[in-house]
């Protein structure tokens, strides 16, 4: 019996710009690291494998918080060591918390030879979104753990439908400031126009249809938030101009990845976002803003064994 193993656990890119906390998609790049370790007592440890400051104490954990909730069904038979190679950063709007606490649930499952369904997992990951926000919500969790793209019909109770996703490449560009997700909400109206509301659903209901009939025009016109875009975006520099450019030179549309503040956009060739990404790049030079760039595309897997696995049996 394997007891230890180390997976790839990516980014997400969650809202996709008129969903909010209802959909999201998976990213192949970038990836947290995750070594989850079988213990043979109900324990949870927690380590950072390169000195970035997690906390150890796994209920303020977001790997911890999702292993607590599993040991506990456990029967608090067994338990877990985590050790986390960090290169989603928090805050950034990739699904940082999301990629720890997904990571855990799926490798410790795999240690328990998958015990638990998908559903199960998204239910305990989310003990970890809560550390992170405060509030449960699955739309980085869900696309972490099944893949591709996923819509959070509900929380309570659970219920995920699987999209399919086209072949699109996702040009994401990471601003170098911190959008915390509780400050993030904190900022929005409590309340909405019924205008607001009714196009907002039009958008969302477009933007699903789009991606079932892979319909690119329907997706590029529904890829539009009237309701949380507008509050958001004041929160990150240069964010009008690089969604407008970014339009210009072909891409479908895109916008705020989570709470910000980097900002995503689809892509039918990749040509098309690499031309984005450098805009992007050009855009945070003339501003002075450091920033990372990815160009990548759906990942229709989510979680998965890292290319070095090297497990040891018991």
């Amino acid at each position: 019996m394997v007891n230890s193993i180390k997976v790839q656990a990516p980014g997400t890119v969650a809202n996709l710009v008129c969903g909010f906390d209802v959909l999201g998609l998976c990213l192949h790049e970038p990836y947290d690291i995750m070594e989850v370790q079988l213990l043979d007592e109900p324990v949870i440890k927690i380590q950072s494998a390169d000195g970035y400051p997690l906390p150890t104490d796994p209920q303020r954990n977001t790997a911890g918080a999702p292993l607590v909730e599993m040991v506990k069904e456990l029967d608090n038979s067994v338990g877990f060591e985590v050790i986390i190679h960090k290169h989603i950063k928090p805050g950034s709007g990739i699904g940082s918390s999301a990629a720890s606490a997904a990571g855990a649930v799926v490798a410790a499952n795999m240690l328990l030879e998958n015990k638990f369904s998908k559903e199960d997992l998204v239910r305990f990951a989310m003990f970890g979104e809560k550390v992170a926000s405060g509030v449960k919500h699955a739309d980085n969790i869900a696309p972490c753990i099944y893949g591709g793209i996923t819509l959070i019909r509900s929380i309570f109770p659970l219920d995920i439908v699987t999209i399919p996703a086209p072949d699109l490449y996702v040009t994401v560009v990471h601003p170098q400031i911190e959008v915390k997700t509780a400050d993030a909400r904190q900022i929005l109206r409590k309340e909405v126009l019924l205008k607001d509301a009714i196009k907002q659903w039009g958008n969302i209901a477009g933007l699903v249809a789009g991606f079932m009939k892979n319909d690119l025009d329907l997706i590029g016109r529904s890829l539009e938030d009237v309701i949380i875009e507008p509050v958001r975006s004041i929160l990150i520099p240069g964010f009008d101009e690089v969604k407008r450019k970014s339009k210009e030179a072909g891409a479908l549309g895109g916008g705020i990845s989570g709470s910000g503040p980097s900002i995503f956009m689809l892509s039918k060739e990749k040509s098309t976002a690499q031309a984005v990404a450098q805009l992007m790049n050009e855009i945070y030079d003339r501003i002075g803003l450091d920033r990372h760039t990815y160009v990548t595309k759906i990942n229709h897997q989510g979680v998965s064994l890292a290319p070095t696995l090297t497990p040891k049996s018991a």
